[in-house]
């Protein structure tokens, strides 16, 4: 029952492989933005904790955040974990270890999905979809067989999101490294990280995910 952080910035295909993950090897992906908007709908006592201080304007407290990533471990007991925006400072890292070791796991690997940022900027930039059945595509790298013309429904019209733009890019590059730079030296001390190269083909870093991951049988 392996347990992993999965790091990489927005648009390195990190969900991608966290989904690919659950569907293969049957983990599960523990992302703290998303079970912190379930808590919340469901009504669950952490929940109600965070949607209090939420409405606030508060941040959510690390005390919160463990104890929500804690019920989410119990209910996935017999399921290896990927970790997915926590932690981030070393005193979540810490907490992280202590949650862990409760439940009789430990953390097996720390994966950084690293990126070169122009690469990735242009990767984002051009990302692009179909207005009517969402199909999606790229100016460079994949682009319609006919130009202004939809493959899949034939449809004239499309669109990008607002925040697929070379500023908002690179902005989410910066806070990646400002949040990753205080945990990468506890985890690199342990021998825990690997870093792949998040810029080739889909297939081929879920390839070497898996030969870190194997390589803990």
């Amino acid at each position: 029952m392996l347990n992993i952080i999965l790091l990489g910035p927005p648009g390195a295909g990190k969900g991608t492989q966290a989904a690919r993950l659950q569907a293969e090897r049957g983990m599960v992906q523990l992302s703290t933005g998303d079970m912190l908007r379930e808590a919340v709908a469901a009504a669950t006592p952490v929940g109600l904790q965070a949607k209090a201080i939420m409405e606030r304007g508060e941040l959510v407290s690390d005390a919160i955040v463990s104890a929500l990533i804690g019920e989410r471990l119990d209910a996935a007991a017999t399921q290896g974990a990927i970790f997915d925006g926590f932690p981030r400072t070393r005193a979540q890292a810490e907490a992280l270890d202590v949650l862990l070791t409760e439940r009789g796991r430990k953390l097996d690997h720390v994966i950084e999905l690293a990126v070169d940022e122009d690469e990735l900027v242009k990767r984002i930039v051009g990302r692009f979809s179909c207005a009517k059945c969402g199909a999606g595509y790229h100016d460079s790298f994949r682009p319609t067989a006919v130009a202004g013309v939809c493959d899949v429904c034939g449809s004239t019209e499309f669109k990008r999101r607002k925040d697929d733009n070379e500023q908002t890019v690179r902005t989410r590059m910066r806070e990646y490294r400002a949040k990753t730079a205080p945990i990468l030296p506890f985890y690199e001390a342990r021998g825990l990280v690997r870093r792949l190269n998040g810029m080739a083909p889909i297939d081929a870093v879920a390839a070497e995910i898996d030969a870190v991951l194997n390589s803990s049988a």
